[in-house]
């Protein structure tokens, strides 16, 4: 695969900021803004998250022991190689969100045969595997799943928000999983009118889907979703919010903190068609 060129920094310093202390041994430094005459507002948005935010990340979920599936976009892969590969050492899942962050619900079905072979290509470069799940960004075009399919290779899609739990759907006279995604339990929350402002907002939000889900798991199984961006919970203001979730959710027994590739092959096998 042609190797992406960008002049845009998407590391940063990492887990390895440089041993510079602030003057008078200060600990922080707080920065009013003021506007200037660039606006490259969208684009450093978007770079807090892979510079900033997924260090934070990463390390709580070291520190709890979760494997989680990160949804990258192909292209963003192919720009950030190393990020997928931090993540597969880790023991993280890299699924399929596209090859850019595109609705493909416009796309005629030669241009979308297309943008997943792509979005696998780059994955399966920076992750040494190629990805078993897909996620569409919002709307999937009437052919998606059919093209999932055909492509071969994926176990699952979760382009659906409709349950708590996998269910089987025919497509192409065969049967395909889905296992929904969730847009409550989810720090885009934080964006403009979505309700969540502190990181305690979204702590209380998700505990109390996690109890009501593990009082009804006492009884018939249930899958909890947890929505994370890099550049939303990662930020120092927001990223207590996940933890204080982690910490009562890891308090519990019989809580399985799971990639959803596990989480597929699991429900395939009690089905019996793994």
């Amino acid at each position: 695969m042609a190797s992406s060129v960008s002049d845009r920094d998407f590391r940063g310093y990492g887990d390895a900021p440089p041993a510079i202390r602030w003057p008078g041994g200060a600990r922080l430094a707080v920065v009013e803004e003021i506007t200037g005459v660039r606006d490259l507002c969208m684009e450093s948005h978007f770079e807090y998250g892979p510079r900033a935010g997924w260090p934070r990340i990463r390390a709580l979920l070291t520190q709890y022991g979760v494997a989680a599936t990160l949804n990258a976009n192909g292209r963003a892969v192919a720009l950030s190689p190393w990020l997928v590969q931090e993540a597969v050492a880790d023991g993280h899942e890299i699924a399929a969100h596209g090859w850019r962050w595109e609705r493909h619900a416009h796309m005629d079905e030669a241009q979308e045969r297309a943008a997943i072979a792509r979005a696998v290509a780059a994955i399966t470069e920076a992750a040494g595997r190629p990805p078993v799940g897909w996620h569409t960004r919002s709307a999937t075009s009437l052919n998606t799943r059919r093209l999932l399919c055909e492509h071969g290779g994926f176990l699952y899609d979760s382009n659906a928000y409709n349950d708590d739990l996998p269910f089987l759907v025919d497509v192409a006279g065969g049967q395909h999983l889905v296992l929904p995604y969730a847009f409550d339990t989810n720090d885009m929350r934080f964006q403009r009118g979505g309700g969540f402002v502190f990181g305690d907002d979204f702590a209380r939000y998700c505990i109390d889907a996690f109890d009501r889900l593990y009082a009804e798991g006492g009884t018939a199984p249930r899958m909890m979703s947890v929505g994370l961006h890099l550049r939303i919970i990662g930020r120092p203001g927001r990223i207590g919010g996940l933890e204080r979730f982690l910490v009562h959710a890891a308090s519990k027994p019989g809580v399985w903190f799971a990639r959803r590739d596990a989480i597929a092959r699991h429900w395939l096998a009690e089905l019996g068609t793994s």
